[in-house]
């Protein structure tokens, strides 16, 4: 064979074995690769219901050790604690209802409670000027406690002893029970099982000697408080504006400020 049929020969073997690899590939290789698909949709879910959210906190409780509150007192105190409403300071509750004042430090660990003596009259509203006029003016129908979330502090009435101011505007404050009328039997009033009989101030708290003393007086002395009183006439969600802690759809960062105390001004006599 001449060298020239010899190189022929080569090349046709040569052709032959690249039309053979060409053949012998899978059809998919010569298709364009293509990018993944989006990730099969989950029956019910939405794409803004599939992102990520952060779990819900779990609501904060008030602790009232072995005190049984009424059902709205138990509400508002945990209200506030969840909340925050009392903007870290100790707070306490006054339920009218039930004549009884519940203490709480500022994270809502209940530190003591007591009867209360209140309004002679049922009603959670003051008549405007009250704070100002004379105890002899005061009608009867007008000796409210009222309702409502007050910033607290101790002080000195114009006879220098010691009480919590409650509401300057109204002239409404907490202090020891008042005797200096026997007829009116205060103390006793103050130790019966009843709260009906409760009503017989012009519209301070009276509470007993001893709870001022070791409770009131310690908690409140050199800081703010806030005093809710609850009301009577009215929801407390009316007043306050709270909620149930419990309720999954409950508001998030709900925690107001607390009002400054106002601009001090020539201090009234309490109500009594």
């Amino acid at each position: 064979m001449r060298l020239t049929d010899s190189k022929r020969l080569a090349q046709a073997l040569c052709l032959a074995a690249c039309a053979a690899v060409l053949m012998l590939q899978p059809a998919a290789a010569a298709e364009p690769a293509q990018a993944p698909g989006p990730a099969p949709a989950v029956p019910g879910l939405s794409a803004v219901s599939r992102a990520q959210a952060p779990p819900a906190a779990s609501p904060r409780r008030a602790s009232f050790g072995r005190e049984r509150p009424s059902t709205e007192t138990a509400h508002v105190a945990d209200w506030i604690v969840d909340s925050g409403d009392n903007q870290g300071l100790p707070f306490m509750l006054v339920d009218k209802v039930n004549a009884r004042v519940l203490v709480f430090d500022a994270s809502g660990q209940l530190q003591n409670a007591a009867p209360v003596l209140l309004g002679l009259a049922r009603g959670d509203d003051s008549s405007p000027g009250i704070g100002e006029r004379k105890l002899s003016s005061i009608r009867p129908d007008e000796r409210t406690t009222p309702a409502g979330r007050f910033v607290a502090s101790m002080d000195r009435n114009l006879r220098g002893q010691d009480m919590l101011w409650v509401d300057y505007e109204t002239a409404i404050s907490m202090h020891r029970v008042v005797t200096s009328k026997p007829g009116e039997r205060r103390a006793q009033r103050l130790e019966s099982e009843t709260p009906e009989d409760n009503r017989i101030s012009y519209g301070c708290i009276n509470v007993p000697v001893n709870f001022f003393d070791k409770v009131i007086s310690p908690t409140f002395t050199g800081t703010n408080g806030i005093v809710y009183v609850l009301p009577e006439t009215r929801s407390a969600r009316e007043v306050f504006g709270s909620y149930d802690p419990r309720d999954p759809a409950r508001p998030r960062d709900m925690a107001q400020a607390a009002p400054a105390p106002g601009a001090l001004r020539p201090m009234p006599l309490p109500l009594q």
